[in-house]
């Protein structure tokens, strides 16, 4: 994981100041553990999750709010806040503040949408099919989400089939017992050469 670390500190800013990080994958493929421990790596990077953006009535529809609260104030050289939604009480909170550091993670099912590609200096994919990345998902939530998965997966499909990441991904990340595997991503992406990074 350090030296994924590593390789990504060598990269050029992105959106002002920042190096913009996309983590991007199916619902239930492993983003979050796996942004977490890259952010370890990278000594505390501050991770977005795009759930906190997305929210029940818009479940992919949610660049504007993205722009408006973080992209913009990063690309000028400023902290952002933005308003996390609680999906319990089913509304957006008070504002979070979001650092603008040399280093963002940005992690959730969209992250590499076409919207926000220009604006990342580096675009990593989950390598999991997505009907096990969804019962992994469904299998974790438990029966209380029951009914949200099912309107999920449907609103899932639709996405990625008219905004698909993965042609995009500058690297793929895949779970393995030992740590995580890191491959290049599809021809013409420019990134080079397998690592694997222990946990």
């Amino acid at each position: 994981m350090h030296a994924l670390a590593a390789r990504l500190r060598a990269l050029p800013p992105s959106c002002g100041p920042v190096r913009l990080i996309g983590v991007d994958g199916h619902a239930g493929s492993g983003k979050s553990t796996f942004a977490g421990r890259l952010a370890e790596a990278l000594g505390g990077a501050p991770v977005l999750h795009l759930d906190d953006i997305a929210s029940h009535a818009e479940l992919f529809d949610w660049t504007d709010r993205l722009l408006a609260q973080v992209i913009e104030p990063f690309a000028r050289g400023g902290d952002a806040r933005y308003r996390p939604y609680d999906w319990r009480a089913r509304r957006f909170g008070p504002p979070r503040p979001l650092p603008c550091a040399p280093l963002v993670l940005l992690e959730g099912v969209g992250a590499g949408r076409r919207e926000l590609r220009p604006l990342l200096a580096a675009l990593l994919w989950m390598e999991m099919p997505a009907e096990r990345a969804w019962a992994r998902g469904r299998a974790r939530d438990g029966e209380e989400q029951r009914e949200f998965w099912d309107g999920w997966i449907p609103a899932e499909r639709e996405h990625f089939a008219d905004d698909p990441t993965r042609p995009h991904a500058h690297l793929l990340v895949r779970r393995r017992p030992e740590g995580y595997e890191v491959l290049d991503g599809p021809p013409g992406t420019g990134q080079d050469g397998p690592v694997l990074h222990g946990e």
